[in-house]
């Protein structure tokens, strides 16, 4: 069985974290915590380690995962561009439980799987996810289980699991919340004709504390008056987002990037034409 690393222990910390390195710089799998739950990671810019992720869990390229980053400035080489409202949901929520859908800069050389040019990227608020991230560049990373589980919120949950197709597992006891991340699309605000942003998963962060920074920026509230005018006479969508079930996989969790559903994560519609952004990092850095 892959070794689980005690990362309270100053001496498991540095032998796992380096063991970590190594393991995602051969495209193997790691386990690591977040201020979420735990997840499971893989370089996001290894294809094969990405397919291979997603095999672990039991999942398909319709469920991309998304991407964990050290900070903004590796979000601006990942995404075409961040609009001045989301500048504002990051100084005030990153690091921390708010996952981003944006358009993806399009040079990029990655396959995250079916995402229709998007990609949701997240900041932790834990030091031994912020550490690595700092190493090794982005990763895509995913809740640490088999899709239709409970979220691992221990290493040892997610060792029962995943077993041996993980290489290294740092744990950190239990998470402190296990509350998932807030999935928003943000994709209309780039070129949209009705710029809104869109909460496809409601978790660390509340719609009001959406609102209070975005203001009617934001969706309505599900079941208010606006929500209620906006939806008369339309017909219902097939693509829209919806809560996961009870006991659903409630982690970070992968964006289908057609359909705005919500199984194991969130996803958004194909994005306008991207405008220029930073130069793309190298495969596997920030």
């Amino acid at each position: 069985m892959s070794p689980i690393f005690d990362c309270r222990d100053e001496a498991q910390l540095l032998t796992g974290m380096r063991q970590a390195r190594q393991a995602i710089a051969r495209g193997e799998l790691v386990v690591l915590p977040t201020d979420t739950v735990y997840g499971v990671a893989a370089d996001a810019f290894d294809h094969q380690a990405v397919a291979r992720l997603l095999a672990a869990k039991g999942r398909g390229r319709q469920s991309p995962p998304p991407v964990l980053v050290a900070g903004v400035t590796t979000l601006r080489a990942l995404v075409a561009e961040v609009p001045e409202p989301i500048e504002r949901l990051i100084e005030e929520f990153w690091p921390g439980g708010l996952t981003i859908v944006l358009p993806a800069q399009p040079s990029l050389s990655w396959d995250l799987g079916e995402t229709r040019g998007t990609v949701a990227v997240r900041m932790p608020a834990h030091r031994i996810a912020l550490e690595l991230l700092e190493e090794t560049g982005p990763l895509a990373v995913s809740s640490a289980n088999l899709t239709g589980q409970p979220a691992g919120i221990t290493a040892e949950d997610a060792q029962g699991m995943l077993k041996d197709s993980v290489a290294v597992y740092l744990g950190d006891g239990p998470s402190k919340t296990g509350v998932p991340s807030t999935i928003i699309d943000a994709t209309s605000l780039i070129g949209g004709t009705e710029p809104k942003v869109r909460v496809l998963r409601e978790g660390a962060v509340s719609r009001a504390q959406l609102r209070d920074v975005l203001g009617d920026l934001l969706e309505p509230d599900p079941g208010s008056e606006a929500d209620a005018s906006a939806d008369s006479g339309a017909s219902p969508d097939p693509e829209s987002s919806s809560a996961p079930e009870p006991g659903a996989e409630p982690a970070e969790s992968g964006v289908s990037a057609t359909s705005h559903a919500i199984g194991d994560g969130g996803g958004t519609d194909a994005a306008p034409e991207p405008a220029p952004a930073p130069e793309a990092p190298e495969p596997g850095r920030s």
